[in-house]
C-alpha cells in the first residue's frame, strides 16, 4: 500500500455533481455543485441532470484535487457511485471514473450510494460502534439497516411505496411550496402546532413503511378545507406543515424504536437528505433519551448527496482490496448487500 492512500471519489447519482479526496481515511476536500435548473420544474428532470453533470464534473474534480493539495498523479484509486440513481446521471460519473482509472492505470472502486450514506458517520468524530441500526431517509430511500461492519449491512425494513423524502416533496407541491419541498415544510413546521390536524399513521407488518396513505390523506384533507375556505392553506400553512411532518416522524421512529428493542442495539444513526430535517433530529434525540440510546447524525454537508461519503466507503473497500474492472456499468437499481 502506498504511504499516502489518496482516493478520488465521484458522486453523480441524481442532481448533485460532487468530487472528494480522501487521504489515509481523512477527507481533505468535498466539492458539491448543486443543479438549480430543476427548481422551475418542481422536481428533477433526468435528461437535464445528466447534461449538467457533463458540464460540472471536470471543474468539480479539478477543485477537489486542488483543495486537497494533490495532483492526479498522486491518486492511488478512483471511486464512483455505481448506483442506485438516475441512469443518465450515473453514466457520467461511471464513465469519468473509468477513463480516469484507465489513463493512470490505477484501481477502480464501485460504491453503493445507500451504503455510502451510512458510512458518512465515519467521516468525523464521534463514530458509532458496530453493530448499530441506521435509519436511512432520503428522496429515494427509507430503510432500517442493521450495520454489522463497514461492508456488511442488512436491510431489516424499508418502504413499500414512496420514500419519506418523496412524501415531503409531494406534500410541498400540494401546498404550493417550491422544490425541493422538504426543507420548506421543515421551516414552516418549526413555527406551527404539530397537534393542530390529525393524519393517519400507516400500519405495516414488521419494520416495513408505507407513505402513500398519508400523502393521499393530505390531498383529500386540503381539497375539503379549500372548498370550505379558499384561503385555508395560506392561513394555516405552519400548522399543516407541523402536523404532517410530525406524523411522518412518528411513523419513522416507531419502527426504529421497535428495531432497537428487537435487535438489542444501543446505538442508532440517521443518514440521507431527510436526516437534515430539524424536526426529525429533535425527535430522535428525545427517543434516545427515553430509550437510553446513543444517537449519531452526520454534519449537514454529509447528509445530502456528496462525494465525501463515497470516498469514505471507498476507503474501507480499498483496505479490503475490493476493486472492480473496466467492464463495470452503471446500475440504477443497486441493492444494498
Amino acid at each position: 500500500m502506498p504511504q499516502n492512500q489518496v482516493i478520488l471519489a465521484i458522486e453523480s447519482s441524481c442532481d448533485e455533481t460532487s468530487a472528494s479526496v480522501i487521504i489515509n481515511g481523512e477527507v481533505k476536500s468535498n466539492i458539491v455543485s448543486t443543479q438549480v435548473i430543476h427548481e422551475k420544474y418542481g422536481g428533477v428532470v433526468p435528461e437535464l441532470a445528466s447534461r449538467a453533470h457533463q458540464q460540472h464534473i471536470l471543474p468539480v474534480v479539478e477543485t477537489a484535487l486542488k483543495q486537497a493539495k494533490v495532483t492526479k498523479n498522486d491518486v492511488a484509486a478512483v471511486a464512483f457511485t455505481r448506483g442506485p440513481g438516475l441512469l443518465g446521471s450515473l453514466l457520467v460519473g461511471t464513465s469519468f471514473a473509468k477513463s480516469f482509472a484507465l489513463a493512470l492505470n490505477i484501481p477502480l472502486i464501485e460504491v453503493n450510494h445507500v451504503q455510502a450514506h451510512i458510512l458518512a458517520h465515519f467521516i468525523d468524530e464521534p463514530k458509532p460502534q458496530f453493530p448499530f441500526i441506521c435509519l436511512t431517509v432520503s428522496g429515494g430511500h427509507t430503510q432500517l439497516v442493521l450495520v454489522k461492519s463497514p461492508l456488511k449491512m442488512e436491510i431489516i425494513g424499508e418502504t413499500k411505496d414512496d420514500a419519506v423524502g418523496e412524501a415531503f416533496d409531494k406534500a410541498a407541491k400540494m401546498l404550493g411550496l417550491p422544490y425541493p419541498g422538504g426543507p420548506m415544510i421543515d421551516k414552516y413546521a418549526s413555527e406551527g402546532n404539530s397537534e393542530a390536524f390529525e393524519f393517519p399513521i400507516s400500519e405495516m407488518p414488521g419494520f416495513s413503511y408505507s407513505f402513500s396513505g398519508i400523502k393521499t390523506a393530505l390531498l383529500y384533507f386540503l381539497q375539503k378545507k379549500v372548498n370550505e375556505d379558499a384561503d385555508f392553506i395560506d392561513n394555516n400553512m405552519a400548522d399543516i406543515c407541523a402536523s404532517f411532518q410530525q406524523t411522518l416522524i412518528t411513523m419513522l421512529l416507531q419502527k426504529l424504536r421497535k428495531a432497537t428493542r428487537q435487535y438489542k442495539v444501543k446505538q442508532i444513526a440517521i443518514a440521507g437528505g431527510v436526516a437534515a430535517n430539524s424536526g426529525l433530529r429533535n425527535e430522535i434525540q428525545k427517543l434516545a433519551e427515553k430509550e437510553d440510546l446513543e444517537v449519531f447524525i452526520p454534519q449537514f454537508q454529509y447528509c445530502t448527496d456528496n462525494a465525501a461519503m463515497i470516498a469514505m466507503a471507498a476507503h474501507f473497500k480499498y483496505l479490503e482490496k475490493e476493486f472492480t474492472d473496466q467492464k463495470v456499468s452503471a446500475m440504477p437499481r443497486y441493492a444494498l448487500h
